[in-house]
């Protein structure tokens, strides 16, 4: 019988496929007492061979789309799934007390750990994380439960998680991942960011999908409605093909706009661009006919990794987007880590409420080795393409001087090395904090540029945690709070003869889009696949008009009343 679940639309379009449960299984263990210690230890040997297996095809498979780089992590695991020193002491301990396997594999890795870890060497203590790895590899086949692995999914599927993180995101299988579905998030949650970007249907804060979802179940997403229906009828998963194939008919209708510029009814033209987050999604701008990148979010190059990337690995990822934008603007945001984005191997202290916390520029000007790397990085690109740097969550103008500042110290630096860099590079800041879209008349004089992050500031403004679905209520990019808000940064930029782009995921949205024409907002950051969307809307709306409606719309009470009034303008 089918189950439908209710969550929240987070990315467009309709998957049918197989469910596969990204979830961690219970690896707990208990000591018992066993009849053939020799049958054991033999049981054992077989779930090292396994892992070692499966680990050979994880190296090989992370060589091939990764890189050696990547691959590296698997060579030290498979040196210590090999290695006599660890494996030795399990099998003498199975054989000597007589024990199940999995209590003795547990207790001497944990016994190794432990020495590791108090180490001073960094490098040993760095393999204590790889026996870690390793022992839960071969727990998962002594129990028989199946550890995910988004790397290996070999046919078309449904992801279904708890959660999934930003490094979960950018290791999915772009050619099998059809959809997926989560317990919590919402709209702007990074896995629904993510989603989006990688153009898969997703619906998110369903509150019981890994409860009610098992490994195998026929599962469509409905990413326009936010349903997921589980075990679907022959005559529900008829329709929904249908759906999908008028859906795709839309697109190709839209695609007809990619080499149009953006232009509204009455001849006004703005600039629609795109979110990306690694050099491998200019594919999607370029298809979807975006007209810049307005954000380029840095800190993918940062994650699923295990140290900092360095100079040069950064200076290629800049370069080619760059290059591949071939002259279009490009606007890059300096590391934004914090909040829901964690870097494990920078040991930040645990924060009670991280997304008011130590990130963003406030780490990058505090740890400022890395934020100059980052800079240099920057700096060195610039001579191939038309670069703009973006520094994230300001808070003061003290902060944007200091940022500002340690930028020109390191462009001095490199022309006195020799080094080529761009002297037309704009430098602007993102506008996600309440004071800062306040201020905007005075920070207006020092930036070339705003780029009005929605998501953080609807967040801040309404005092509502935009990862908690049941605040979810209070995220209301139409709220005229948020849209008087917007209309400062916006007159506060032009007054200084300088632009104002948007990249929150309100510049997307079809009911935000015509306000934000009428209030004059030069630059729409979006989801590439939301862009031919956009286009086709904004060329049937007349500027003068929506002027009118913006107005009007300022003066009303509710976020709801607002959505009611464009509604009923664009009809």
């Amino acid at each position: 019988m089918s189950t439908l679940l209710n969550g929240i639309a987070a990315s467009n379009g309709y998957a049918i496929a197989k469910a596969y449960r990204l979830i961690e299984p219970d690896l707990s263990v208990s000591k018992q007492t066993i009849e053939s210690p020799e049958e054991e230890a033999s049981r054992f040997q077989k779930a090292v061979e396994t892992s070692k297996s499966e680990l050979q095809i994880i190296r090989d498979k992370a060589e091939k789309d990764l890189g050696a780089d990547k691959a590296a992590i698997f060579d030290a695991h498979l040196l210590v799934v090999s290695d006599p020193e660890l494996l030795g002491p399990i099998e003498e301990k199975i054989k000597s007390e007589s024990i199940n396997a999995e209590f003795a594999l547990k207790d001497t890795a944990d016994m190794f750990v432990a020495m590791f870890e108090q180490m001073d060497n960094e490098y040993m203590r760095e393999r204590a994380a790889d026996i870690r790895d390793v022992t839960k590899r071969i727990l998962s086949h002594l129990l028989g439960v199946q550890i995910p692995n988004p790397n290996m999914i070999q046919e078309e599927v449904v992801i279904v998680a708890e959660d999934l993180t930003p490094s979960d995101t950018a290791q999915l299988n772009r050619e099998y991942v059809r959809g997926f579905t989560t317990d919590v998030g919402g709209r702007t949650s990074h896995s629904a960011i993510m989603a989006r970007s990688m153009e898969i249907p997703a619906v998110v804060g369903t509150k019981e999908a890994t409860s009610t979802i098992q490994n195998g179940d026929m599962v469509i997403v409905d990413g326009l409605n936010g349903e997921v229906h589980i075990n679907p009828t022959p005559e529900l998963i008829q329709k929904y093909k249908e759906q999908a194939a008028a859906h795709e008919l839309q697109k190709a209708e839209w695609s007809k706009l990619v080499n149009e510029k953006t232009v509204s009814a009455d001849g006004h033209h703005v600039e629609l661009a795109a979110n990306i987050g690694t050099p491998k999604d200019l594919e999607g701008v370029v298809n979807n006919g975006g007209e810049g990148i307005g954000l380029y979010r840095t800190e993918f190059l940062y994650m699923g990794r295990d140290q900092l990337p360095t100079e040069d690995e950064q200076f290629e990822a800049y370069k080619a987007v760059l290059e591949g934008m071939e002259g279009k603007p490009v606007v890059v945001r300096t590391l934004d880590i914090g909040g829901d984005k964690e870097l494990p191997y920078l040991n930040l202290p645990k924060e009670m409420n991280p997304f008011l916390g130590f990130r963003a520029i406030r780490l990058c000007l505090e740890e400022q080795d890395i934020f100059r790397t980052q800079l240099r990085a920057l700096l060195r690109a610039s001579k191939s393409g038309n670069l703009k740097i973006m520094f994230p969550m300001i808070a003061t103008l003290g902060e944007f001087r200091q940022a500002k500042e340690i930028l020109e110290e390191e462009k001095q630096k490199l022309v006195a090395e020799g080094t080529q860099v761009s002297d037309q590079i704009e430098v602007g800041i993102m506008v996600e904090i309440p004071s800062t879209a306040v201020m905007a008349d005075t920070f207006a004089k020092e930036v070339d540029f705003f780029s009005i992050g929605t998501n953080d500031l609807i967040q801040y403004t309404m005092a509502a945690d935009r990862m908690n679905e049941r605040v979810s209520y209070l995220y209301q990019p139409y709220n005229p709070a948020i849209l008087r808000l917007v209309k400062m940064v916006i007159v506060a930029a032009h007054k200084q003869g300088k632009w104002a782009g948007m990249c929150g995921e309100m510049a997307g949205d079809e009911t935000a889009i015509p306000v934000l024409l009428g209030l004059g907002l030069d630059e729409f950051s979006m989801s590439a696949t939301s862009i031919l969307k956009a286009r086709s809307l904004i060329s049937k709306l007349s500027k003068a008009d929506m002027e009118s409606l913006a107005e009007s719309v300022l003066a009303m009470d509710t976020n709801e009343a607002v959505r009611e009034a464009v509604n009923k303008a664009i009809k």
